[in-house]
């Protein structure tokens, strides 16, 4: 008796659904692993998202500490030159010289004290740089007298710098086709080491170095003058609003002033001052 011939195997229950069925256990599987991918895509954007927010911080505060800040002007001491509410770009690099504009560090009482922000999340965005800084622990004025600087009121009225009288008509203040006179106080000092004197271009609205060389609370004159390490770097641009859009050029009157002709003192030297300024 000759052996049946073989079945080609069928599928079974056993083995799995047969074809054309739908698989039960399968469809199953990809319905909890639907929210699943979902649950694992949302949080892989959560998470690319608050690495791009943490970089971006990072970076904001480097460029913060190393290459430039922004900040409000609050005051009209600087006037025409700069405006309230201007936001100037500071940086942080390649110095300074005299005849700059300068955003420095509160050398001493030069500022009323002012309540602290209540606002922590400005105080922070502020300290990164994504937003400007509007506090009031910083001054901006202009560079006068670099370290060793002979700086006098000539007879003529007139700033004189080393010997070289200088021609402030391209910033000092001015209304009406009128200038605010450069000073109206006699003085005549050289500028300590380590120091320099600022003053502001609205003359008549800037309480600045003149107006503390008669202070003889500490050192004499000492108070009137800012300490290098305490300038945060010199104004490159005023970035808005967009119409004062500009940037700072040294004036001619400065790229012409010789040298000290000795070296700075380790105090001011106060040839002859005055109260007021």
């Amino acid at each position: 008796m000759e052996p049946a011939p073989e079945k080609p195997l069928e599928p079974s229950d056993v083995d799995g659904p047969r074809r054309g069925e739908p698989d039960s256990a399968a469809a199953a599987t990809e319905a909890q692993e639907a929210p699943q991918s979902f649950v694992r895509k949302a949080f892989g954007w959560l998470l690319e998202g608050v690495l791009i927010l943490v970089g971006a911080i990072v970076i904001a505060t480097l460029l913060r500490t190393f290459v430039g800040q922004m900040f409000v002007i609050p005051s009209g001491s600087m006037q025409n030159t700069l405006q309230i509410n201007d936001r100037v770009l500071v940086a942080k690099f390649g110095g300074f010289q005299r005849g700059d504009v300068v955003v420095f560090e509160d050398p001493g009482a030069w500022l009323a004290p002012a309540p602290p922000s209540e606002n922590p999340l400005k105080i922070f965005l502020e300290f990164v740089g994504v937003l400007p800084n509007s506090g009031t622990e910083h001054l901006i004025k202009r560079v006068i007298g670099m370290p060793g600087d002979h700086v006098r009121l000539n007879e003529n009225g007139k700033l004189e710098v080393n010997g070289q009288e200088l021609d402030e008509t391209a910033y000092l203040y001015g209304e009406g086709g009128v200038q605010v006179a450069p000073a109206t106080v006699p003085f005549d000092i050289v500028v300590p080491k380590g120091h320099i004197f600022v003053l502001g271009d609205h003359r008549n609205a800037s309480n600045d170095s003149r107006c503390r060389l008669a202070d003889v609370s500490r050192t004499p004159g000492m108070s009137a003058f800012v300490p290098v390490d305490k300038v945060v770097g010199a104004a490159v641009a005023i970035v808005a609003p967009l119409e004062r859009g500009s940037t700072f050029n040294l004036p001619e009157t400065f790229k012409t002033v010789p040298a000290p002709a000795e070296p700075a003192p380790a105090q001011p030297d106060l040839i002859h001052v005055e109260p007021g300024c």
